[in-house]
């Protein structure tokens, strides 16, 4: 048997460049420079003004390697007008022999004054010799062990062979708003090596035609893949999910979705016996409150999808507080009614605690068995909840990402919940679409999320999701004040929460996630936890962080929900889901770390009862005399709104994309260049250009997804 092909083995330029994602002529040409450098003109000395990058021409007139105050090359320069010195503390024989005295050299960098004359520190030599450069010169993005002239290189051959033609028809280009004249080949050569008298501030802030074209090519690749997605699963067939019995609350196939569900259907005729409730109408009879507005519209959008034999695939958004359990509680209701079984995933037990005991106390007395998973569980309790799956004696299923673990095997599992959907990865959420379905069906997916997604976000990164979105609190949630109170007040703050335990309220103490190290997490939130004990004597103050076993955690929330702890101090655990309507005090520490979403979302902790509700972010300078702009930027708008969409629409303006998308981006930036804060009016030209290219050049638009995404476009369609 011949032996197998043995796998050829890359050099350390190769390695750098696949570390770089460099592997194709496309990925070259498409790596653009960070900055650029004028190498196009000389400078005389004597026009030189301090601190100016400049370029000279001129001869070594001594060199010399000098040990004190430390050892250096030292080379002084003529160019004729005036004399430079040139100092290296960092160099090798072969610097030392091209600066030899006698050299005739271009030496590039920052001068600096003295009263020894003009010096440059460590700049950039080389012989004086053959033509100035006509372009800048690019220094591009790297890696270690791969040199800027040798990435140069690589990059100038693979532009000149990639496949650069235009794949946007000049029709098309021609009702763009933009009104873009530049092709793809034109603007990439032109970014790679602009001509010197270009205005720098216009590549700086991408405002130049060149990167125009690129950032519509990049969005119009982006819609199409999230396009083709979606055409894709249309084509896909699942469980059709509708009672056997027809009733008013719910919509028939192909309907549009009604506005809002019914009221509980009552009996046609006087004198007969009524005629038993859908499932979830039961539901609704029993909940302690009514549905808003908003509420009952998704829930029928929701009821409309899962009645169709195609999947839904459906973005949930809300704000804090805004009632998505019980939406999800309706979902279950509907697909269990419908004879299937439903799953509830949650990034965290703590949220997925929280999802259960809602979900049983509700679901439960209406005869609906719900099992439990997690990975924490003890192997007698795993065992019996996986075969109340495995026979589909229980209908609804909610837990962690333990879900998805091979050992789990669903009757007939057609309706999958995630919550916090930005918090699992990609390769989970895949797991789970295809680990549901059955019988060649595809599983309905509704993902929740409490972070609202900003309009260009929506139509972008979730171009290919229906969004339903919850547009107004329930009723009697209290407004909560936002104070914002430096650190050195900490004892006032204490003063504070005596008062509110006083009045028989519960109190949140964040402690900032230290990313870098648990054991600083740890020890920051332990001490807190051993000062608040301190100062509050007689109270019970609560410690939960995320290195406790899972059932001291679940102690500790339970003995907060309860109402028997006074004070829980907590790292970021308890971010989304832990509903305790009698906490009216949320105090975050070091708030200028956390992210503007993540404090909306902590301070969403309180404000859930009757009782006035404040949160107070107290904040540290460290060293510095104040606040950094992006921690001003996001404690600003914590303090002038409490609506969710206005803090997601401002945390894009800060942050960027990333922390709205999690792990839909893993892998891969899916957008280098455009930028959705400045980019909205291309977004728009790409969106309506999108269905007309794959409509009418479906060719055309193969061919521009895999030049732009190659194999990333996966990452979009989880």
């Amino acid at each position: 048997m011949p032996a197998p092909p043995s796998t050829p083995v890359k050099s350390p330029m190769q390695k750098a460049l696949d570390k770089l994602g460099l592997r194709r002529d496309i990925d070259l040409a498409l790596h653009l420079p960070l900055r650029y450098e004028d190498e196009t003109r000389i400078t005389r000395l004597v026009d030189a003004r301090e601190g100016e990058h400049i370029q000279i021409e001129a001869t070594v007139v001594d060199s010399e390697v000098t040990l004190r105050p430390r050892r250096q090359l030292l080379v002084r320069v003529d160019d004729g007008s005036e004399v430079c010195t040139l100092r290296f503390f960092s160099f090798y024989p072969a610097l030392q022999k091209a600066l030899a005295i006698g050299a005739r050299i271009r030496a590039r960098g920052e001068v600096k004054g003295g009263f020894q004359g003009w010096t440059m520190m460590h700049p950039v030599t080389r012989p004086a010799t053959g033509e100035l450069p006509t372009a800048l010169t690019p220094v591009y993005p790297t890696v270690a062990a791969l040199p800027q002239a040798y990435l140069r290189k690589v990059v100038a051959s693979g532009l000149s062979r990639a496949d650069l033609s235009d794949t946007i028809p000049a029709h098309m280009m021609a009702r763009s708003g933009p009104q873009i004249a530049w092709h793809l080949r034109q603007a990439l050569q032109f970014l790679h090596h602009p001509a010197p008298d270009v205005a720098l501030a216009t590549l700086d802030d991408h405002s130049h035609p060149a990167w125009q074209r690129l950032k519509l090519e990049e969005l119009l690749a982006q819609q199409l893949s999230q396009l083709q997605s979606k055409r894709e699963r249309a084509l896909l067939r699942a469980p059709v999910l509708q009672p056997a019995t027809p009733h008013a609350g719910l919509p028939r196939v192909g309907a549009p979705p009604p506005a809002a569900l019914s009221e509980p259907v009552e009996a046609a005729c006087p004198g007969h016996d009524k005629p038993a409730l859908p499932l979830h109408e039961q539901l609704l009879a029993a909940l302690p409150f009514t549905l808003t507005a908003a509420q009952r519209r998704v829930v029928a959008e929701i009821a409309h999808d899962i009645a169709q034999p195609v999947p839904m695939y459906r973005l949930l958004q809300g704000d804090v507080g805004a009632g998505k359990t019980v939406v999800a509680a309706l979902a279950a209701a509907i697909c269990i009614e419908a004879g299937a079984q439903c799953a509830l995933m949650a990034p965290t037990e703590i949220l997925a605690q929280q999802h259960f005991g809602k979900l049983v106390a509700w679901l439960e007395p209406l005869g609906i068995q719900t099992a439990w998973l997690t990975g924490s569980q003890k192997t007698k309790e795993r065992r019996h909840m996986l075969a109340l799956i495995e026979s589909g004696e229980a209908a609804l299923v909610v837990g962690t990402h333990a879900v998805i673990q091979d050992k789990v095997q669903f009757k007939q599992l057609s309706l999958a919940i995630i919550d916090e959907q930005h918090r699992f990865g990609v390769a989970q959420r895949l797991a789970l679409r295809q680990k549901i379905g059955y019988e060649g069906l595809e599983p309905h997916l509704l993902m929740m999320t409490a972070t609202p997604i900003p309009r260009t976000l929506a139509m972008s990164y979730y171009a290919d999701l229906d969004v339903s979105t919850i547009d107004e609190l329930p009723p009697g949630r209290t407004p909560i004040v936002t104070k914002l109170v430096n650190e050195t007040r900490r004892n006032e703050v204490v003063e504070r929460i005596r008062g509110q335990l006083a009045q028989g309220r519960q109190v949140y103490w964040v402690c900032p996630l230290i990313e870098e190290s648990e054991a600083l997490d740890l020890t920051n939130a332990t001490e807190t936890h051993a000062q608040l004990s301190a100062a509050l004597p007689g109270v019970r103050v609560g410690l939960l962080h995320s290195r406790m076993p899972q059932a001291e955690k679940q102690a500790v929330m339970s003995l907060f929900t309860q109402g028997q702890m006074g004070v829980l101090v907590s790292t970021t655990v308890i971010e989304v889901g832990v509903d305790v309507p009698n906490a009216s005090l949320m105090v975050i520490e070091h708030a200028e770390r956390f992210g503007l979403s993540q404090l909306h979302q902590l301070r969403g902790r309180v404000g859930r009862g009757a009782a006035a509700s404040a949160c107070v972010l107290l904040y540290s300078t460290g060293d510095a005399p104040r606040l950094g702009e992006t921690a001003r930027a996001r404690l600003t708008a914590m303090l002038e709104t409490n609506d969710g969409f206005e803090i997601a629409r401002r945390d894009l303006e800060i942050r960027g994309p990333g922390e709205f998308l999690g792990a839909r981006q893993s892998g891969a930036a899916m957008l280098r260049f455009a930028d959705l804060a400045t980019d909205a009016h291309l977004l728009e030209w790409a969106r309506q250009a999108a269905p007309r290219l794959l409509d009418q050049h479906s060719e055309l638009a193969e061919k521009h997804v895999a030049r732009w995404l190659g194999g990333t476009a996966e990452y979009l369609k989880a």
